[in-house]
């Protein structure tokens, strides 16, 4: 099979489904539960395939990088935008990340979303925010990037809004709309000034490409001050929440900067801009976190933290290490959002196993700090909460 046919599956397969699933909404001739959910696990299952195959071609060391052009997309005033899908290493492991976790949550949703409302347009969603996700990682260019990114935050959005008859989501879909178009803002920006320079900037104009992909990295990845959507993005339902705020699309930011690397290290105060960033919205994360009284929202502040870290990590010109975090981050969030549901209960059953004696939990450092300092610090982070900051 051509590298051209294996880099294209993994975002027309997910693609055709979604336009198929949306047709039969449309026209009201929706297929029942159990074909809409075999045909979406067979779906990643492929494309999970797919993903092995171009692994295994870019570690034989045969031809380098599996690539491939599909022609141009556009082309004016002399200038082309090409259709290109590439399988480097980091494209390598988000896409293997992306198709492993997308199969699990499809498979876990089968049974979750059993006789919801809603079940027919959660996995036309699914298919949606997935063709996006693995065009956004695959993408050769930020022009074609950009395209997977609107899809996966189009499918944010109206997962958020999932349970419409309630304000709560409709008011969090708005939240996280108004974040992501401030991102997109400066995505669209920077991509457009780096074409205009022919994708290789300098000096003040890289340093002005390099900001504005940190303003849509920022905004994606729920870094301070943008932090505030990310706990409102709970209002969806669970699988969505893990897939999307644990997995994958928040890591999209961290992506963003990984891939404009070269740019990052032509540009002045940018990467130093990117620690500052990622250590601010660690210490606010960590701090309003330990006032949230329900799991989701707990998880949401422990992925903002350690989201945080990550870009601190890119800041430092820690790539391997933040990309590996990134791959582990989303494997541990994806559980435990999944498992939310039953934390309880699990917590339960664990206290009785204790006989009783299950020791509270705290982090460690917390006996250092005196216990005036302590109350300050809660009410400060409870009033961060309560202004909508966080």
């Amino acid at each position: 099979m051509s590298d051209g046919l294996l880099l294209a599956l993994p975002v027309v397969l997910p693609g055709a489904l979604f336009a198929a699933f949306g047709a039969c909404w449309l026209l009201d001739a929706r297929p029942s539960e159990k074909s809409a959910g075999r045909l979406t696990t067979a779906c990643w299952g492929v494309v999970m395939l797919a993903v092995g195959a171009l692994a295994a071609r870019a570690a034989s060391g045969a031809g380098g990088a599996p690539r491939a052009e599909y022609g141009d997309w556009l082309t004016a005033g002399g200038q082309h935008f090409t259709i290109a899908l590439r399988a480097d290493v980091l494209s390598l492991v988000m896409l293997s990340l992306s198709a492993v976790l997308i199969w699990i949550v499809a498979v876990f949703s089968r049974r979750y979303m059993h006789r919801d409302p809603g079940f027919h347009r959660f996995f036309t969603l699914l298919n949606l925010f997935g063709a996006g996700t693995m065009l956004l990682f695959a993408a050769e260019s930020f022009e074609l990037l950009a395209v997977g990114w609107e899809f996966v935050g189009a499918a944010s959005v109206l997962l958020v809004a999932f349970y419409q008859e309630r304000e709560a989501p409709a008011r969090g879909a708005l939240r996280v709309l108004a974040a992501y178009r401030l991102g997109d803002i400066g995505l669209f920006a920077g991509a457009a000034l780096l074409h205009h320079h022919h994708g290789a900037p300098s000096g003040t104009a890289a340093t002005a490409v390099g900001g504005l992909f940190l303003l849509a990295a920022m905004a994606k990845s729920a870094q301070a001050p943008f932090s505030g959507w990310l706990p409102r993005a709970m209002e969806g339902p669970t699988p969505s929440s893990a897939i999307f705020y644990g997995a994958l699309s928040v890591h999209a930011g961290a992506y963003l900067l990984l891939r404009a690397r070269p740019i990052l290290d032509a540009s002045a105060r940018v990467p130093e801009a990117i620690i500052a960033v990622g250590a601010l919205t660690a210490l606010q994360g960590a701090l309003v976190g330990r006032t949230c009284p329900d799991a989701k929202t707990s998880l949401a502040y422990a992925t903002v933290t350690q989201l945080g870290l990550i870009f601190v990590e890119i800041g430092l010109g820690f790539d391997r290490l933040a990309l590996w975090h990134i791959a582990g981050h989303a494997v541990l969030r994806t559980a435990q959002f999944l498992a939310a549901p039953s934390l309880l209960h699990d917590h339960h059953l664990l206290h009785s196993a204790a006989g009783g004696h299950l020791p509270a939990a705290g982090a460690p450092f917390a006996r250092l700090i005196p216990r005036p300092l302590q109350d300050w610090l809660y009410g400060f982070a409870l009033d961060l909460r309560g202004r909508g900051l966080s």
